[in-house]
């Protein structure tokens, strides 16, 4: 499938009862050759008005976060496990990630990357299939398979989590991860 046709599908998608409560489904965005794929949750409100990806006020955050880590946003493919907003930002059910789960699949054979990075709970147990949460799953690479690609996975926290945990002392919920972040950066650099 190209670029152009999955675009289209998850647009038109009916795969759940999400599509009847979407603004707009947020397929992605971002190079279409990136080494980096970044998997967050869903959409929240701002995305769901735009049809963009973290573009909210959590959105803005991590972006200031991957800048301080040497990581520009526009170098990454942004997407999410879910492509329509859940009502009230709630967490997507696993039959919402069932039905959506084909299109980040197809995102995945298509873009080919060297990392995933998966951005708090969420997308972090679905990719690499544990109960673990982020807190134990972040701080290393973890192995994981998707649409039949082996792939290489670096769980963060959330930043709507690092927004409610704003200390920067070493240790803290965002000191770690702009180690995360700078951590991966190095790992592009030398898989390159």
């Amino acid at each position: 499938m190209s670029w152009s046709k999955l675009r289209e599908a998850v647009g038109t998608c009916r795969g759940c009862s999400l599509w009847e409560t979407r603004n707009n489904a947020v397929f992605g965005e971002g190079p279409e050759d990136s080494p980096v794929l970044l998997v967050g949750e869903a959409p929240g409100a701002e995305e769901d008005s735009t049809g963009r990806p973290f573009v909210g006020r959590s959105g803005r955050f991590l972006s200031d976060l991957m800048a301080e880590a040497g990581l520009r946003r526009e170098d990454l493919f942004i997407s999410n496990i879910v492509h329509c907003r859940p009502p009230g930002n709630r967490n997507p059910k696993k039959g919402e990630i069932r039905a959506c789960l084909q299109w980040l699949e197809d995102i995945v054979g298509l873009l080919r990357p060297q990392v995933v990075v998966t951005v708090g709970n969420v997308p972090s147990q679905t990719i690499i299939d544990t109960k673990e949460g982020i807190s134990t799953l972040r701080g290393r690479f973890h192995h994981g398979r998707l649409g039949g690609m082996d792939l290489t996975i670096r769980p963060i926290f959330h930043p709507a989590y690092l927004l409610r945990n704003r200390s920067r002392e070493e240790g803290s919920p965002v000191s770690s991860t702009l180690e995360d972040l700078r951590t991966l950066v190095d790992f592009v650099r030398n898989t390159s």
